[in-house]
């Protein structure tokens, strides 16, 4: 049986053993139906083979050769997989400006972190996409093992990974894309191309837009088994009802209903936008980036927070990004539609 499966499962056996609140001392009540399902490794339980045939189940929706199921963000994620294939002293392409653990995973697998830059979009204060062309220079200058990529950046900028992958391949070079705000790409042909088919290994960020809770994550390979890795990083004693919901929010994601609420939530944005008092950019639908002229990203933050009672997800002097995901219903939009209307 699966994880799911599992906890519907009701265990008879008697257990002297961690986790010690043994399902039944709540001292946190409002967390009562997660403590119930709060297990460790007990024979009576099983949760280690429930987890493998949930990741199991999981490639199969992704059509990767790995799916691994994460309870620490795209972070370890990230990590695991550049020590999954990275030695010391080889060296590890990296955006200059790239999520702090890009450059902690380069460490920690003993890389020498050769950095590139990204193109700003100087009237949104954005990055850009990255382009392969930009990067061939650091393979010609430098013998790069692994390159790691963010697709798509914070704002939704997506890079073409399978121009980046034909790079690599032609240097003999592996592709982590960290694709963390991207968790919604498989499943929705109106959103940007995943890179979970292409890039050696993928990693995405489940409770960033695709409902998952704080901070569940997927890890996926398409070439090298990054378990051993997740062993060197990961806790002896992981949470199983916190991966029971990963478990649980692919088979959402996937399904019907799930993919009708990815549909309907991609038709709430466009109504939103319409007659809006301000310009829009971004190659990600699910991230509105918005600026007005004549008014800073700053303050267009501000406005939107003190007389609309709306907060962004993040700003800069030019623009202010509105993150949306699986949660955004379709009258937290409507409200964002009026104040739009207003500013």
């Amino acid at each position: 049986m699966s994880l799911l499966q599992l906890f519907r499962h009701k265990n008879r056996k008697t257990l002297f053993t961690t986790p010690s609140h043994a399902q039944k001392f709540f001292i946190f009540h409002k967390f009562m139906q997660f403590y119930k399902h709060d297990i460790s490794e007990t024979d009576a339980h099983d949760p280690v083979n429930a987890l493998l045939r949930a990741e199991n189940d999981a490639q199969k929706i992704y059509g990767t050769k790995y799916t691994k199921f994460l309870t620490n963000g795209s972070t370890s994620g990230v990590i695991a997989a550049t020590l999954a294939c990275v030695k010391n002293g080889d060296n590890v392409l990296i955006w200059q400006k790239a999520h702090p653990c890009h450059l902690n995973a380069v460490k920690l697998a003993g890389g020498v972190p050769v950095y590139y830059d990204v193109r700003n979009i100087e009237e949104w204060g954005i990055a850009d996409r990255t382009q392969a062309n930009n990067l061939e220079q650091y393979f010609k200058e430098n013998s790069i093992k692994a390159l790691i990529v963010t697709s798509p950046t914070y704002e939704g900028m997506v890079s073409d990974v399978k121009e980046l992958k034909a790079l690599c391949e032609k240097y003999n070079t592996i592709l982590i894309v960290d694709e963390a705000h991207g968790a919604l790409y498989p499943f929705s042909d109106r959103l940007p191309e995943s890179a979970v088919k292409i890039a050696d290994f993928c990693i995405q960020s489940l409770h960033k837009t695709a409902g998952g809770l704080n901070p569940t994550a997927l890890l996926h390979s398409n070439s090298i088994d990054p378990t051993s890795a997740l062993q060197m990083i990961n806790t002896t004693s992981p949470s199983y009802s916190l991966l029971a919901t990963i478990e649980a929010n692919i088979k959402f994601l996937s399904s019907r209903r799930g993919r009708k609420s990815i549909e309907k939530l991609l038709d709430n944005i466009e109504l939103a936008k319409n007659g809006a008092n301000c310009e829009f950019y971004g190659d990600d639908i699910t991230k509105i980036n918005i600026k007005k002229p004549q008014i800073s990203g700053y303050e267009l933050s501000e406005k939107l927070f003190n007389d609309f009672d709306i907060e962004d997800e993040r700003t800069n002097d030019k623009s202010t990004m509105l993150l949306c995901g699986i949660g955004t219903d379709k009258n937290k939009l409507q409200r964002l539609s009026r104040a739009l209307k207003k500013l």
